[in-house]
């Protein structure tokens, strides 16, 4: 069984983290929410959610990291220098990385957008000068997985679940999308 982690530091964009969450679920793959700095995390807009466990340093278990964006979430996550450590880690060992509306500025962070396309949050692309920006709702390149925003997560979710070697195209019109 695959196994991910979706990050949740204080800030986070609920739709970003929790679509991706139930739809992996949904999927039959094992995805954690993990607590940047505690069980409790409070999400952009008030929503708290009860993590299934607290960020240990290590990420080397998972077959797949995601990094919901929202403000201040994402810096959050962008200034968490042990995450940043654990998500170069997990790269080299050439598994995914996933990052969402503002999260991808975490890739910049860590190294991880040089020579690659990315996309993000209109704006954002102004704190990313690796890599090269594109406009698409969701954008695989090698290991690196981003997207857009909240509106776009169903779409990234999906795309996640066929990545990981499920049928994201059955998963979505079981759930009547599109």
């Amino acid at each position: 069984m695959k196994k991910v982690a979706v990050i949740l530091a204080n800030g986070f964009e609920e739709i970003e983290a929790l679509t991706p969450v139930d739809v992996l679920r949904r999927a039959s793959m094992e995805c954690d929410m993990v607590g940047l700095t505690s069980l409790e995390v409070e999400g952009s807009h008030g929503i708290k959610v009860q993590a299934d466990k607290v960020f240990d340093g290590d990420l080397s278990a998972y077959d797949m990291v995601v990094l919901p964006g929202g403000m201040p979430g994402s810096v959050n996550l962008r200034d968490h220098t042990g995450l940043i450590a654990a998500l170069q880690a997990v790269a080299e060992q050439d598994k995914y990385v996933a990052a969402i509306c503002a999260a991808p500025i975490v890739l910049e962070k860590a190294g991880l957008l040089a020579e690659r396309r990315y996309t993000c949050y209109p704006g954002q692309e102004a704190a990313i000068p690796s890599g090269q920006h594109v406009v698409e709702t969701v954008v695989v390149d090698g290991n690196i997985v981003t997207s857009r925003g909240a509106g776009t997560a169903l779409d990234f979710a999906y795309q996640l679940v066929d990545l990981l070697g499920g049928d994201g195209a059955s998963l979505a019109k079981a759930m009547v999308y599109q």
